[in-house]
């Protein structure tokens, strides 16, 4: 294996060894196994269970709750039981942080166990360290002592572990000497690993999660890089992205983070953290695992390629891919997101307000949003009405020819088109180019659109590896130094707005995240017919407006790859067993006095556990810090101690107007 997976042009699973929690199997081929996590009190038996069995009802194969200290270790035994008597074998997973011998209680009783190597043994209290090697060395001996009890008990007790590192709560020793990098997280892990493998204890799955997915999916790949260069195998791998928040946000973020490792074949269990009743959660680890399940390998052509080919960029860390511009696509511009409006019969200004455009018939003017695409894709249609001033529309090339403002409009060709086209435009001109559909080889235009300044690159692909054959066409095209910037087209012909929501979050994501793409356009083919995704039924929110949703989608996956920001984003936990308030309550209640600040970054913890280092992402922070009581903090500092919940909405407010990031709508 040269990079991190076994194939990138193909969809393959990655070999991993095999773990048994209780009666499942995980690892080795075995299928991608779904999880979630308990939101009651651990010492409320009774609430737990039925929690519990509302979430293996829906799917859930595996049960997480939080042990966060002696007495609701000891209780899991209740809660085992109580699941039994009612005929429930799921397998329960005790999530410990800081309390080992939470660990080594819970360990005798239930099917496996979480540590976080960032506060097992480690503290976090944002000091900078300088460590000799021995000094380092000496660190690591006194984690082994503290460590190898847990690991004999769990070999003893056949009983799974899982080490789970934490972006948000890597300890102050490791980001001495790693910094908060996924290099960091990656060695967090392995330290612990090595213990266990010195134990001859193998029963063990990884996972590394951040609530950034750029971070998260690097963090992985460098695990699965560092794991098989030492060992020359690869454990388990638990895939999920922290702090997700709630809604199509949540989910977004999720898919990004999560469906781009499992294009790649990686990944052995899944869960969605959402701030939301954990059952919700299962319905869309269902949606991602069910892509891969009937999944065949191949990608078309494998012409001159080599199954593991190497790529021209660091899939371990973030570069955009270099670009000229063309208009304000490519080069240092932010993606540019096109709306495919042509189904519409016949467009007017209010279709427009879907896409962030709102026309005052009273003034004759527009209000632009901040989520307003910048392309319209119309096909043959001309508008009859004056467009806002930054929007501009893109049309057929017979269509285009006929236009009278070709400083509004621009032509879309297939690649054959435009050579042979005697029209073009001058400044602008789209051009679609197949990637390996129908065994097809390399377009043979290539060459000839190379580096036309007036040419950008519309890639797509109808191969179910559809990323892949993009993937592998932008390494073409970086190899051939063909600098063009290039727009994303993605279709999808699922049939649920949440499955739709889901391919175009993985399919594009994936994509941005490597730093590869200057545009996005998301459209639905086959049987996805518009008013079938209008009407049909979702886990969490209605869609009424189609276009709105595509439009609202485009952004979404922007702004979880990092690559545009057009609103605020909240780094929001999915709360568990340790939270010290509403959580789902408190989130829309923030969300809703400041989703006007875009780019701004606010996390919306319930406890201590990862609230203090997600912080470290974050512009502001609210933080439970004991009942009824809130911490605030502006990055990694605290301001404001022990607020009472009644005004820390409010204090949070005067808090962001106090560092100049309020603007008033």
């Amino acid at each position: 294996m040269q990079l991190y997976c076994e194939s990138l042009i193909q969809y393959k699973r990655l070999p991993t060894k095999e773990v048994s929690i209780g009666d499942l199997k995980l690892g080795n081929f075995h299928p991608i196994r779904i999880q979630t996590m308990t939101t009651t009190d651990t010492m409320d038996t009774i609430a737990t269970v039925e929690q519990s069995i509302r979430c293996i009802e829906a799917g859930s194969e595996l049960i997480r709750i939080t042990a966060p200290s002696k007495n609701e270790a000891e209780n899991l035994l209740n809660i085992k039981n109580e699941l039994r008597k009612k005929g429930y074998t799921t397998p329960i997973v005790a999530d410990i942080h800081f309390t080992p011998n939470a660990a080594e209680i819970a360990a005798r009783i239930i099917e496996k166990v979480r540590v976080n190597p960032g506060n097992y043994v480690d503290k976090k209290k944002f000091e900078q360290i300088e460590y000799t090697n021995a000094e380092y060395a000496e660190e690591i001996d006194r984690i082994r002592e503290r460590f190898t009890p847990l690991v004999k008990i769990c070999k003893e007790y056949g009983t799974a572990m899982r080490i789970g590192t934490n972006h948000g709560s890597l300890s102050d020793r490791i980001m001495s000497r790693y910094g908060d990098t996924p290099m960091g997280m990656v060695e967090s892990a392995m330290e612990f690993l090595r213990i266990a493998r010195a134990e001859t204890y193998h029963n063990i799955v990884l996972s590394m999660k951040s609530s950034n997915p750029q971070v998260m999916v690097q963090a992985y790949r460098l695990l699965i890089k560092t794991m098989f260069d030492e060992f020359g195998e690869i454990y388990p791998l638990h895939l999920g992205v922290t702090e997700a928040g709630d809604g199509e946000d949540g989910r977004i973020k999720s898919a990004v983070g999560i469906g781009t490792l499992l294009e790649d074949g990686i990944g052995d269990t899944i869960r969605v953290s959402l701030t939301e009743d954990p059952e919700f959660e299962i319905p869309v680890c269902k949606d991602l695992v069910k892509r891969y399940t009937s999944r065949e390998s191949g990608v078309g052509s494998q012409e001159s390629v080599s199954d593991n080919t190497n790529i021209p960029y660091n899939p371990f860390e973030y570069k955009r891919r270099e670009t000229f511009a063309v208009d304000n696509i490519g080069g240092k511009h932010v993606p540019v997101v096109v709306a495919d409006l042509s189904k519409i019969e016949k467009i007017t200004p209010s279709h427009l307000q879907s896409i962030g455009y709102t026309y005052d018939a009273a003034t004759d003017k527009w209000t632009i949003g901040d989520a307003a695409a910048d392309y319209i894709f119309t096909g043959n249609q001309f508008l009859d009405f004056a467009l806002p001033g930054t929007l501009k529309v893109i049309v057929y090339p017979a269509a285009w020819a006929d236009a009278s403002d070709k400083s509004k409009y621009f032509p879309i060709f297939s690649d054959s088109g435009f050579i042979e086209a005697e029209q073009k435009s001058e400044t602008l001109n789209f051009v679609m180019v197949d990637c390996y559909n129908d065994n097809a080889a390399i377009s043979p235009f290539l060459e000839q659109l190379a580096n036309d300044p007036t040419v950008v690159i519309c890639l797509s692909s109808t191969n179910s590896n559809a990323m892949q054959s993009v993937r592998r066409m932008f390494t073409e095209l970086m190899t051939r130094e063909i600098k063009n910037p290039v727009v994303l087209i993605t279709d999808s012909n699922w049939q649920t707005p949440d499955e739709h929501l889901i391919h175009f979050a993985t399919e594009t994501g994936a994509l941005f995240l490597e730093g590869i793409g200057d545009g996005i356009c998301l459209g639905y083919s086959g049987d996805s017919k518009l008013e079938n995704i209008k009407a049909s039924g979702r886990t969490y929110l209605e869609v009424k407006d189609i276009y709105q949703f595509t439009n609202n989608t485009a952004f979404s996956i922007l702004q979880a790859t990092r690559t545009r920001i057009s609103k605020t984003e909240y780094i929001s936990c999915p709360s568990c067993g340790r939270t010290l308030f509403d959580l789902q309550e408190t989130t829309a209640k923030i969300r809703a006095v400041t989703n006007h600040l875009k780019g701004v970054k606010i996390a919306i913890m319930g406890c201590i556990v990862n609230g203090p280092g997600e912080m470290a992402d974050a512009d502001f922070g609210y933080v439970g810090s004991g009942p009824g009581k809130i911490t605030l903090y502006k990055g990694k500092e605290v301001m404001k101690r022990n607020v009472n919940s009644e005004v820390a909405v409010e204090e949070l407010i005067n808090l962001i107007k106090e560092n100049d990031a309020w603007v008033q709508v």
